[in-house]
């Protein structure tokens, strides 16, 4: 999975972050899932922990599996403050299976 990118200056850059769709089942908005690498502070190991983001999507571009670049914006609902910058890879098309 791509690596998460902070970019903050004094100029007040806005904060993007690189993670891939979760969910698109709603209008105009994907869940976007980041994840974060980092080492333990007291066992030194390499944890990964998850985020997930609630981002705006404005042309409903982004699929689930697809790797994305979103942006810190304004807040948009209660939930989103982040819009899709690009979509950086397509991922195949996940599809849930029926049990």
């Amino acid at each position: 999975m791509a690596e998460s990118t902070n970019i903050v200056t004094a100029t007040g850059k806005r904060k993007q972050r690189v993670g891939e769709v979760v969910s698109n089942k709603m209008t105009k908005t994907i869940v976007v899932r980041v994840e974060r690498r980092f080492p333990h502070p007291q066992f030194k190991k390499i944890v990964t922990s998850y985020k997930k983001f609630y981002a705006h999507d404005e042309k409903s571009e982004a699929k689930p599996g697809d790797t994305v670049r979103i942006e810190e914006s304004r807040p948009l609902s209660k939930l989103k403050r982040w819009t899709l910058v690009e979509v950086v890879e397509r991922g195949e098309n996940v599809t849930p299976v029926a049990a």
